[in-house]
């Protein structure tokens, strides 16, 4: 079996076929996180949750992207590309606070810094980040950690939250995207690396996945976004975190199963399943 740690079922992409998803992932023996990007998509993620006893949970946070209104256009390659429109929300940690008390909640998250989409507002960026790492330890729930062009500053906050909340603070870093030295950095800090289809279209990180442990390391889709072959082109689903998973054995030349196993393991540590 295989766990997504981030999918977005809750999305607007998969609101007429969520259920239909689900049973997908299920008959490829695949479990799941939805991930909330702000609150309204956090309580959606809890409410899909709470439909099934087991193999279906959540993360509630607010992204950095939410802390502005904008239209926003992504280009990843020649074949996906998507536009869409954050709206600004003021992070009120009260309203987390209560939708984490059901018991299908398994993380903070995704929240973080992304400086790719907004440049001008970082300090802004920093405060909310670091109050959602504050509610986290509150919790003694693991972060789901989003890092868009931000690593240095990702880094230094979670090593001034290290200090103060110790052990309470761990998680896992989103859609990895640094190098070496920087996974070494999250690693030093209890942090899991978060890998998705980027690593089947693009070789940026092979000697990171080669250099390694799996101890270290988790799989996931951040569907419907980021598909990997041979579905590019199409709605990303938790199914096809097999192909991820695929792509890991590939490169450091061991078996799919042990990659299963040992990701597989990793999350039902971090995340408590």
């Amino acid at each position: 079996m295989l766990i997504d740690t981030h999918a977005h079922l809750n999305f607007a992409a998969f609101k007429d076929d969520f259920a239909e998803t689900i049973k997908r992932s299920f008959d490829s023996d695949t479990w799941m996180i939805n991930v909330g990007s702000q609150f309204s998509t956090s309580q959606k993620a809890v409410e899909i949750a709470s439909q099934y006893k087991k193999d279906v949970y959540a993360a509630i946070g607010l992204h950095p992207i939410h802390l502005e209104t904008q239209k926003r256009k992504e280009v990843i390659d020649e074949k996906e590309e998507f536009e869409f429109t954050s709206r600004e929300e003021i992070f009120d940690p009260e309203n987390y606070r209560k939708l984490a008390k059901n018991p299908k909640v398994v993380a903070i998250g995704e929240v973080g810094l992304d400086y790719f989409h907004n440049k001008d507002n970082k300090e802004k960026q920093k405060d909310v980040f670091r109050q959602q790492i504050q509610l986290a330890a509150e919790l003694d729930l693991p972060l789901i950690v989003h890092c868009r062009e931000a690593n240095a500053d990702v880094i230094e906050i979670l090593k001034e939250a290290k200090k103060i909340y110790k052990e309470k603070l761990r998680g896992v870093i989103h859609c990895f995207s640094g190098g070496l030295p920087e996974a070494k950095e999250y690693i030093a800090l209890d942090f899991l690396l978060g890998f998705n289809g980027i690593i089947t279209f693009a070789r940026d990180y092979d000697r990171v996945l080669l250099e390694i442990g799996l101890e270290h390391a988790v799989v996931e889709t951040d569907c419907p976004y980021l598909t990997p072959p041979p579905h590019r082109g199409q709605r990303n689903e938790p199914a096809y975190v097999r192909y991820v998973a695929e792509k890991i054995a590939q490169i450091k030349g061991i078996t799919l199963a042990e990659v299963e196993k040992a990701t597989t393991e990793n999350a039902k540590k971090l995340f408590n399943l």
